[in-house]
């Protein structure tokens, strides 16, 4: 089941609980506007290169949409669609004043030269310059784009507008981008980790962790879990998976990826098949990679107890089913690495404010604003006797249902 498809099920399970009327449940599933561009660069040899680029805004019924664009040869619409609505559903559970979007350009950055990224990011602003903007639509960094592309599209929006350094988050700290954004998504998966434990009376120190993605996102969780005296005891990447049953160093293994550009070789852990690390023996699983990596074949061997779902999607549906059935409590994408986007929000304010926070500011909001979400969570839980995942979606979806309906959207 693809990610849309996993989205629109979750939802409309939502809206049953809700028991939201079916004309509000179909303007809340339509896209607000779906964009679709066409890119071609002079490539460095001289020759011609066309790319097709997308932006997807879902909702703004509750303040501008806000999205990554992504950089993946698989970009396409339907995959664009889902993360744009999912974008809607987390702004609301994190309460944050954003509705959903989502972009993207079907190109592998690694076969393009730094120039040619540049080149192809300032034509696809260029498209889409009018159709973006400081209280419309807010882009940040996703798969295969950075600070530093966001650098671009900051200065070629600004060659159209002025200069508007709130038009896209995730930007250098230099150009107005936020201290602690950097190490935001893993640190309320931390903080996420921490709320979801402490109701289950135990503390992130005493557990041990299997952590499959050790990009961004892996590798701040892991770094943070182990200051905390968190045992992480394997992790994978694209280069394989390295595992020691008491506890990685995790320092030194985040010196050997940026020394070798991976986790395989590392000497502080044996090989590990990556294949096998989703079912390794721990206490807390966290998926921070692909999406759809926990399926119906696989969930039946999990030993984990809990899974805190850092990646967009990693679970499916039939997984979700199997997992429930074992008992394993998910906390979902949605609440679980909303920190991203909450982080992303302080950065916006920060730069229409034109006032820089302290790091310590930044990482003291960002923890009332996870705990707070997970206690709104929890009441969701309660009140429609639901799992945590259909807690969250039935808190995005109510509140966003909510602001439609305030807003007149009948009129």
């Amino acid at each position: 089941m693809n990610a849309l498809e996993a989205t629109n099920r979750y939802f409309k399970r939502a809206v049953k609980l809700l028991g939201l009327d079916s004309k509000v449940e179909r303007s809340l599933l339509i896209p607000f506007r779906e964009i679709k561009v066409e890119c071609t660069i002079p490539k460095d040899d001289g020759t011609l290169a066309s790319f097709v680029g997308f932006r997807v805004q879902h909702d703004n019924a509750r303040g501008p949409m806000k999205g990554g664009i992504r950089y993946h040869p698989e970009v396409e619409p339907d995959e664009v669609n889902a993360l744009a609505q999912l974008m809607t559903w987390k702004s609301a559970v994190a309460n944050i004043p954003y509705g959903g979007a989502k972009g993207g350009i079907g190109c592998n950055p690694r076969e393009l030269s730094i120039h040619e990224q540049e080149r192809l990011t300032r034509v696809f602003t260029q498209k889409i310059h009018d159709l973006i903007g400081v209280h419309t639509d807010v882009p940040a960094p996703d798969m295969g784009t950075n600070a530093q592309t966001m650098a671009w599209i900051l200065d070629e929006y600004s060659k159209f507008h002025g200069y508007s350094p709130a038009i896209v988050t995730g930007k250098p700290v230099d150009l107005g981008g936020s201290l602690g954004r950097e190490a935001a998504t893993g640190r309320g998966v931390v903080y996420a980790t921490e709320a979801l434990l402490a109701d289950y009376g135990k503390s992130i120190s005493r557990q041990s962790y299997v952590i499959q993605g050790f990009g961004n996102v892996g590798s701040w969780t892991a770094q943070l879990l182990h200051e905390q005296g968190g045992k992480v005891r394997a992790v994978s990447d694209v280069t394989g998976a390295v595992k020691n049953n008491a506890g990685l160093d995790i320092p030194s293994l985040i010196a050997h990826v940026k020394e070798t550009g991976g986790v395989k070789g590392f000497q502080g852990g044996d090989a590990l098949d990556p294949d096998i690390l989703l079912i390794e023996e721990c206490d807390v699983l966290i998926p921070a990679a692909l999406g759809g990596v926990l399926n119906g074949e696989n969930a039946k061997d999990v030993k984990a107890k809990f899974v805190i779902e850092a990646a967009n999607h990693p679970t499916d549906p039939h997984a979700d089913e199997v997992l429930e059935q074992k008992g394993v409590v998910v906390l979902p994408d949605i609440y679980a690495n909303s920190g991203g986007v909450t982080v992303s929000y302080f950065e916006w304010v920060q730069n229409i404010q034109g006032f820089m926070w302290e790091e310590e500011k930044v990482n003291e909001e960002l923890s009332k604003y996870i705990t707070k979400a997970y206690k709104n969570v929890k009441e969701m839980c309660k009140t429609h006797n639901c799992s945590l995942r259909m807690g969250a979606f039935s808190l995005g979806v109510h509140r966003v249902a909510r602001a439609t309906l305030l807003r007149g959207w009948e009129a």
